[in-house]
């Protein structure tokens, strides 16, 4: 059974054979982990994979505390002949998987945000159905594992949201050669113009055989070239014809105004020339940096405006309903005005970036917290977060990596010299696996390894942030200012002239409910919320220091109503008024006086929930 709207799951390395298994399996909860083996298990409900059991999507929608969860389902093997294999792939577990087919254990795989596969093919049987059995564990209180806004209370609270258990991503078989190409990696130089292409193969024999590589752009053939494998890894860089000045270079580059993907397409032959594996798959021609104080795209200045996305659906959780809503979220973002996304607390399902890479969003992806410092939680988060940077390297539209957020995990990261080590390492350690993009070591304050400052300061006046951002004295500052009660910097040196972002701010809630939502600060109307928001990002875009922001947030999460969306995607006033005071100036559209922007607003809301007027902010949408 396809999963609706389904994409390939694995965008940047595609294969035509492959099949989802997403859809009905049975199911069992066990909420003190009491069952060790499948065979024990009464599997007596039926749950929607690859929807979390907290959520009403699955069929389940149980929100109570259990450790443990069971998955079965029975599928038939494709043919493998040939020698052919049968891959098994899962997007992603929460938190830890231990998988059997047939009875024997094909995979144990350790955190909940991260892929892992399995060859199968030895534990296939020759005749009948075979049975996938799935056990995932996921204590709920426990806080030394990355969970990001996973609530450890019984019901979700402030910004924290309900759990997600179990598998979450999606699960698909993959028939593949014997010998075939198991990864990829891009890094592409526009001050060489070039493209890096590292290849590794899976089987026994990977030396001397042809790699041929073929990248186009459009119509246009780039490169076109081959190479003898030695050993499992090809490792090559692809020289292009640099087109001279900067009007034929831009049509070649990647940005959110232009995002132009190059197709590679890669071939495996033996040396006969007899093919053995053949893979699509894109990258992109583009560069990220920081010059001086401020964010360089394609060697350019260029401001981020970037909504804080944090990844939830109403009735589906983490995962969403179908890749159109992964498309549909990529261009409401754009449709508001803002060029970037900071993916908060979660590792996106690969099917986002694509859409993100397609469309034109850059995303800052942040590693989910745990919430204590521990031995076990250090080992636990380093791991992780190695593997998603492994995951996700190639993808065009990430232009920053964030470890940490707000000292979560590190609390007493000003008094202790362990935990700025341990900030400090995973800055590093990721500028070891990716010396390409920025990393943010700790988002927020309490700054100790940073190639940009970010700053998080809900104060809901935009005079007093004008006083507080708007003189050019980084040393006041640094010295003086904390917003959240936090210094910003604990580095001795004090800031080094690094980029300064406004990378958490707003958080204003306007909702039907007051009494049930949060927010750091609250509207009572429509038109209230839409003026503050407009003044708020007039004094924020217009202060010099920040080399970009980040507004809090894109959609309502649960209890959360800081959206400028509510949960189901709705604005909560005209959509082109968001742009236009998200980017700044008027819209061809918003050509209007003080009166005219409060009576199109009033008119939106009638016309969204036809209620009477002097009703109509207190209304949920339709």
């Amino acid at each position: 059974m396809q999963f609706r709207s389904q994409g390939y799951p694995r965008p940047q390395l595609e294969r035509e054979e492959w099949f989802s298994l997403n859809g009905p399996w049975q199911f069992a909860l066990d909420p003190d982990a009491a069952w060790k083996s499948g065979d024990e298990v009464p599997f007596r409900s039926p749950i929607v994979v690859p929807f979390a059991p907290e959520t009403p999507a699955s069929g389940i929608h149980n929100t109570h505390f259990f450790r443990t969860c069971w998955y079965r389902r029975t599928f038939d093997a494709p043919s493998l002949e040939g020698g052919r294999r049968l891959i098994l792939h899962f997007g992603a577990v929460d938190h830890t998987a231990t998988v059997w087919v047939n009875g024997s254990e094909v995979a144990h795989h350790v955190g909940g945000y991260t892929p892992f596969s399995a060859d199968i093919t030895d534990a296939l049987v020759k005749d009948g159905p075979q049975v996938l059995t799935v056990r995932a564990d996921d204590d709920p209180g426990d806080l030394s594992k990355p969970r990001g806004k996973q609530d450890w209370q019984l019901e979700s609270h402030s910004i924290w949201y309900p759990r997600t258990t179990g598998i979450w991503q999606t699960v698909w078989l993959e028939r593949v050669p014997a010998i075939r190409i198991a990864a990829l990696r891009f890094t592409p130089s526009i001050e060489r113009w070039e493209i890096a292409v590292e290849v590794f193969l899976e089987g026994e024999r990977t030396s001397g055989l042809r790699l041929n590589v073929k990248l186009h752009i459009g119509n246009m053939l780039l490169a076109d070239d081959s190479y003898i494998t030695i050993g499992s890894e090809v490792s090559r860089r692809i020289v292009l014809s640099d087109p001279g000045i900067d009007d034929f270079r831009n049509e070649l580059l990647w940005s959110p105004a232009t995002p132009r993907l190059i197709r590679v397409a890669l071939e495996l032959s033996d040396e006969h020339g007899a093919l053995i594996d053949s893979v699509n798959s894109y990258t992109a021609l583009r560069s990220i940096g920081v010059q001086g104080d401020r964010f360089v795209l394609n060697g350019r200045p260029y401001q981020l405006r970037m909504v804080l996305d944090q990844g939830y659906w109403p009735h589906t959780g983490l995962t969403a309903p179908d890749d159109d809503a992964f498309r549909k979220d990529i261009e409401l973002v754009r449709a508001m005005g803002f060029n970037g996304v900071r993916k908060h607390q979660k590792i996106e399902d690969p099917r986002f970036l694509y859409w993100a890479d397609t469309l034109g969003v850059l995303v800052w992806e942040e590693m989910p917290s745990a919430y204590r410092f521990t031995r076990t939680s250090v080992d636990r988060l380093t791991k992780e977060w190695a593997a998603v940077i492994e995951r996700d390297i190639s993808h065009p539209s990430i232009v920053a990596w964030v470890p940490f957020n707000e000292s979560w995990g590190v609390p007493d990261l000003p008094d202790s010299p362990a935990q700025r080590h341990y900030v400090q390492a995973l800055y590093h350690l990721t500028k070891t696996l990716d010396p390409t993009r920025p990393v943010i070591g700790n988002d927020g304050w309490e700054s100790v390894a940073t190639d940009i400052v970010g700053i998080h300061d809900y104060d809901e006046d935009p005079d007093c942030l004008a006083r507080r951002y708007g003189r050019d004295e980084t040393a006041r500052l640094f010295k003086r200012e904390r917003p959240g009660g936090r210094l910003l910097i604990l580095d001795r040196q004090g800031h080094t002239g690094q980029p300064i972002m406004l990378t958490e701010f707003g958080g204003i809630a306007f909702s039907a409910d007051p009494d049930t939502t949060w927010g750091y600060s609250r509207c009572p109307t429509a038109e209230e919320f839409a003026d503050r928001y407009r003044d708020l990002l007039a004094v924020v875009r217009n202060i010099p220091l920040f080399a970009g922001f980040c507004y809090t947030q894109f959609t309502d999460t649960y209890q959360e109503a800081n959206g400028l969306l509510y949960a189901d995607r709705t604005p909560k006033f005209p959509i082109e008024l968001i742009e236009a005071a998200t980017r700044g100036g008027r819209s061809a559209r918003d050509r209007q006086t003080e009166a005219g922007w409060r009576e199109r607003i009033m008119n939106y809301h009638r016309r969204q929930y036809l209620v009477p007027a002097e009703d109509y902010q207190m209304q949920e949408p339709r």
